[in-house]
């Protein structure tokens, strides 16, 4: 695949144009809200940032984020494979999805906003 090295760099420069701070970021199951608050750093690269819901007994609001090479990977995966999966992803990056259950679908909610993929049910994005 001639391009796809290109592509992969350059998917997280189209979220960084695309992405606003506010922006809601879809979830397949979940009725709260979750939102892009800001660029940062993880793990020692540029991450996106964003806002989870409090939780149950708390109204404080708590933040997590996904390193850049996360994107560009499941990019590729995508682009590859035709979609990406809730177990390639632990697989592939067991520390980014110890964090957090919602990083899997975060990342597969942004590729919905770019209308790169569609969820295709429990743990699966597929390319559109």
């Amino acid at each position: 695949m001639a391009g796809a090295k290109s592509d992969r760099i350059m998917i997280f420069e189209l979220i960084k144009r695309t992405m606003l701070p506010g922006t809601r970021i879809p979830k397949p199951k979940s009725k709260e809200t979750y939102r892009f608050v800001r660029w940062g750093f993880s793990r020692g690269e540029e991450a996106l940032v964003y806002q989870i819901p409090a939780k149950p007994g708390t109204k404080k609001l708590s933040t997590k984020r996904i390193p850049r090479s996360v994107f560009e990977e499941a990019y590729e995966t995508l682009l590859n494979k035709g979609e990406i999966t809730k177990v390639w992803f632990a697989n592939a990056f067991p520390k980014v999805d110890a964090d957090g259950s919602c990083n899997f679908t975060t990342l597969g909610g942004i590729f919905q906003i770019l209308n790169l993929a569609e969820w295709a049910g429990e743990g699966v994005y597929r390319r559109l």
